[in-house]
């Protein structure tokens, strides 16, 4: 059986404490992290978000080309278009099914013998290799 550990519940004086000693340049926050035994390697990061310290959370920095700029936008608008042509094709999929679904109610026939055929039929007309 496993022992659990105690969960450990700071105080906010605790937490603008720590914080304070950070901005001022006392401590780094893994120094803090081990002077006063903080679990979480994102615990004060957390903690600096939720009280507007934001010189305490490292920034991140993107150097880029402007031809880089310009291929990650076309990027996106294409991964866009794709998905937007995905659900178009999944709707026309969907209603086309529904479709095949009423039409074999009102005759009578079973959607499944009917999928089978259709999909015999595809194959015939896929040319193979080497037959023309």
């Amino acid at each position: 059986m496993k022992t659990s550990q105690p969960i450990l519940r700071y105080s906010e004086a605790f937490k603008t404490q720590v914080l304070q000693e950070i901005e001022s340049g006392g401590l780094t926050m893994s120094q803090a992290r081990i002077k006063y035994k903080i679990n979480g390697t994102h615990t004060i990061q957390r903690w600096a978000k939720k009280y507007g310290n934001f010189g305490l959370i490292p920034k991140l920095i993107r150097v880029e080309k402007p031809n880089e700029r310009d291929q990650l936008k076309a990027l996106k608008a294409e991964n866009k278009r794709l998905k937007e042509a995905l659900a178009d094709m999944l709707l026309d999929q969907r209603i086309a099914e529904s479709t095949l679904e009423v039409i074999c109610e009102q005759h009578g026939w079973d959607v499944e013998v009917i999928k089978k055929k259709a999909g015999m039929q595809s194959l015939k007309k896929v040319p193979q290799k080497g037959k023309k």
